[in-house]
């Protein structure tokens, strides 16, 4: 199937980009975003995310015509929905509000012939059981009037455009003629394999993929508590551990954040709570990975009540703006829980804005008059920092270190006592 006009819903991490890429491969796209700010700053030139090289090619493709912006959909050849599926935090269910509206604003413009793709990570039967009753109030029959499929996004951010086109593309179809529309519809940029399988396989395989990482985290962090209580080194463990062929231990942290891993395997306890108590139990360590360092602070400096901590990095991964779901987030507000006060420094969103919480905008600023400073994420520029430089924008001496960035002979001749996350005493 040749594809001319395709209608993207959802202009955020995954969908801008792949609007944007589609178009700059000469397939015609109208952007969809309901948030009236996103499109003005998009129709300004301006960008709401940050992605290395997204501007430059949205830019292009906005000026050259083969990119529009829009509140609403119009008639397509083909849909994406690419918005976002957070999960209820009184209940670990999926929030599919936002994946509902999209499907209804299809519905009025969907023609026979059409293709719709859901991007959104999703739980199980989503697509067959969600999906499809919404679609075919249209008076078309999905399968037999217009196609419909499911392809996850499995892009890394920072590497979003590269691995876009490079990686394999896994796409599920509710017909086996829908999955091979969809194979037709990314093959317009994608170079990697496009893998054809039904629609609740390839659901299954996004959740497998983020569950099996977020177990993975959570042997890892538990091992951090471990070495703590034992008074072991973790991160040299942990490299004497790997050195054998058959073991990959992944590092520990202060949590897991973002809006894959750490929302991912909700979605299949919910969908059969009662064969997945291991993936459960592995979120629930990872939940807990927060609390657990602010433990670490609390005994590197004997009283939270009235202390005030500068807290390096808010994303949920290193040199990313990213904060849904971080878990450097959940430690400053358990931090501040407990009496501390904290300023907070996030260098690829200075000027982002959370409730309850003082942003610091420069380094300078979360260093003044801190008495200890605590490194969350693992950016570049914070595995480079100067001891002594932070030293003298500081009154106190004390470092915490939840990632193993820091170099423990560096910092101890500045003066600081460093506190390792999973190194005992």
């Amino acid at each position: 199937m040749k594809f001319q006009k395709l209608c993207v819903l959802g202009l955020g991490y995954i969908g801008l980009p792949t609007a944007s890429t589609f178009a700059k491969y000469g397939v015609k796209v109208l952007g969809v975003d309901v948030n009236e700010n996103v499109i003005e700053i998009l129709k300004d030139g301006g960008l709401h995310i940050h992605e290395p090289g997204l501007g430059e090619i949205v830019q292009e493709v906005l000026e050259s015509g083969m990119l529009r912006v829009a509140l609403r959909p119009e008639p397509a050849d083909a849909f994406i929905i690419a918005v976002p599926t957070p999960f209820y935090e009184d209940n670990k269910r999926a929030d599919m509000r936002a994946v509902i509206s999209a499907a209804e604003a299809i519905t009025p413009h969907l023609q026979k012939g059409n293709l719709v793709v859901l991007e959104s990570t999703s739980p199980p039967r989503t697509t067959t059981d969600l999906i499809v009753p919404i679609l075919e109030k249209s008076g078309l029959k999905a399968g037999e009037d217009f196609h419909l499929a499911y392809s996850p996004e499995r892009v890394l951010p920072g590497q979003i455009l590269r691995e876009l086109i490079e990686n394999a593309r896994v796409v599920g179809g509710i017909t086996p003629d829908s999955a091979q529309a969809g194979h037709d519809l990314y093959t317009s940029f994608v170079k990697g394999k496009i893998i054809k399988t039904n629609a609740t396989t390839a659901e299954m395989v996004k959740l497998m993929e983020n569950t099996t990482r977020d177990v993975n985290i959570a042997i890892a962090n538990e091992f951090s508590r471990l070495a703590d209580r034992f008074g072991v080194d973790v991160w040299e463990a942990i490299s004497l551990a790997n050195l054998h062929p058959r073991i990959d231990i992944l590092r520990p942290g202060p949590g897991v954040g973002g809006h894959c891993i750490s929302v991912d395997p909700w979605f299949l306890v919910e969908a059969a709570p009662d064969i997945t108590p291991f993936i459960r139990t592995a979120r629930e360590v990872n939940d807990a990975q927060p609390q657990f360092v602010v433990s670490l602070v609390k005994r590197a400096l004997g009283s939270l009540k009235g202390k005030k901590i500068a807290a390096l990095g808010l994303s949920y991964k290193p040199d990313v703006d990213d904060l849904r779901e971080s878990p450097a987030v959940e430690v400053v507000h358990l931090l501040q829980k407990e009496g501390a006060e904290v300023k907070a420094f996030e260098p690829f969103a200075p000027e982002s804005t959370l409730p309850n919480m003082t942003i610091a905008h420069n380094l300078e600023e979360a260093l003044d008059e801190a008495d200890a400073v605590l490194l969350l994420v693992a950016h570049s520029e914070f595995k480079v920092l100067d001891a002594s430089l932070v030293a003298s924008a500081m009154p106190g001496r004390v470092a915490v270190d939840t990632v193993n960035a820091l170099d423990e002979k560096k910092w101890q001749e500045a003066g600081f006592t460093l506190n390792k996350l999973g190194v005992g005493g």
